[in-house]
């Protein structure tokens, strides 16, 4: 750092103002006032996120270590869980879960899907429908509201008298 005393600023303000002139010179202080705050500022906050990365650093390291305690935690219970259903299997003559996992694998083998019929599909159709809906299938059926909407063209042929001219040639 600079080693400046009340002589040395004294100087430098003295010639400040032999050879800025009076006029500027409060000027030019403001100005090299918000220069000196504005770099104050920036290296506080470099200072800021250098420390935020250094903590940051240390909490990822202590984060790995807890995750590694944690996992052989979980291996020594796991190899400790097999250990002793092994003997306890072993004393009464029972198959362990890993010798049953592989029995029942091999004795059932998957089933085959059964086809989709087209009373599936509009059963599937009308329950998606009535779930997407806003208000219940059941609801809108006992008091008579619309169940689907309908274009009015599909409406018109829904509605028109059998033989009737079918319109305009």
């Amino acid at each position: 750092m600079l080693d400046l005393g009340i002589l040395k600023l004294m100087t430098l303000g003295i010639v400040a103002l032999v050879v800025i002139g009076p006029e500027r010179l409060p000027r030019v202080a403001r100005t090299v006032g918000t220069l000196i705050g504005r770099a104050q500022r920036y290296l506080a906050d470099v200072k800021a996120e250098v420390g935020r990365e250094i903590q940051l650093d240390e909490l990822r390291s202590m984060r790995d270590t807890v995750k590694s305690a944690a996992q052989s935690v979980k291996q020594s219970v796991e190899e400790g869980l097999r250990k002793t259903e092994s003997e306890v299997s072993a004393a009464f003559g029972m198959p362990t879960s890993d010798q049953m996992v592989a029995a029942q694998t091999a004795v059932a083998p998957p089933a085959p899907p059964l086809p989709i019929t087209a009373e599936k599909r509009s059963r599937w159709r009308r329950n998606v429908c009535s779930r997407q809906a806003a208000t219940p299938l059941w609801y809108r059926q006992v008091n008579r509201r619309k169940s689907h909407v309908q274009s009015a063209a599909a409406r018109v042929s829904r509605f028109r008298a059998p033989g009737a001219n079918k319109g305009p040639r």
